[in-house]
């Protein structure tokens, strides 16, 4: 079924059975979207309900189910919208959970379910949304900025959970810093053959020892005030 004269393209939404999925996709409808709707088969219901909304806004559906979590299930729901709809245009990696509790009672499972979902799943959606759209791997650090970045998210709960026993949490996030481990990560970049040292922008890296001396300052009398910084 070729695309209605008036679309704007498609677009893959992930959790879009109930709440800002819901909302997203039928605002991209509206928009003049074609939508690949993506959940669990457990919200079935909530989705052909929205599926009929879409219909009705005059745009196509395509019901895709999958968690987003597992690759082979994000990789059919976005090759199966494709099929259907035509050729990928927006990938909105909306699907995500939470299970709220203070981090002492959390358990490593925890973390390993809200990691799979919240972050491997926008992963694995970014990752075959790109290959169906550029055709082509691009070289990074997509692992570790996330692995990153989630402990600023970390630092931040742990910081207002514990304040109140006058505990402060704080992160440093360095940037380029003149290691071993930085040499021996310039001589494996791809983009960078000669080996040249990465540099910030600056024009110029941190030494290990100005880290040193922010921590000194972090954990001193005089950095009473501040904590959940990153």
């Amino acid at each position: 079924m070729p695309l209605p004269v008036s679309s704007l393209g498609v677009a893959i939404v992930t959790g879009a059975a109930r709440g800002i999925g819901r909302g997203i996709a039928l605002r991209l409808a509206k928009d003049g979207y074609d939508v690949g709707l993506n959940d669990l088969p457990a919200a079935a219901e909530s989705l052909d309900n929205v599926r009929k909304e879409i219909i009705a806004l005059g745009r196509r559906p395509f019901v895709a189910f999958g968690d987003v979590s597992v690759p082979a299930d994000v990789e059919k729901t976005v090759s199966t919208v494709v099929e259907n709809l035509g050729p990928l245009n927006v990938m909105v990696a909306n699907a995500g959970i939470y299970e709220l509790a203070p981090m002492i009672e959390h358990e490593v499972s925890d973390f390993e379910k809200h990691f799979s979902v919240n972050a491997i799943g926008v992963f694995l959606s970014y990752k075959y949304a790109a290959l169906q759209m550029i055709k082509q791997g691009l070289p990074g650090t997509a692992a570790y900025s996330a692995s990153k970045f989630a402990i600023r998210g970390m630092t931040q709960v742990a910081a207002k959970e514990w304040a109140s026993h006058g505990i402060r949490v704080n992160a440093y996030c360095p940037g380029v810093i003149e290691t071993e481990g930085l040499k021996e990560l310039s001589k494996n970049l791809p983009d960078n053959p000669s080996g040249a040292s990465l540099s910030c922008a600056l024009g110029y890296n941190g030494t290990p020892d100005e880290v040193a001396s922010l921590v000194s300052y972090l954990v001193s009398k005089e950095a009473h005030y501040i904590t959940g910084d990153c």
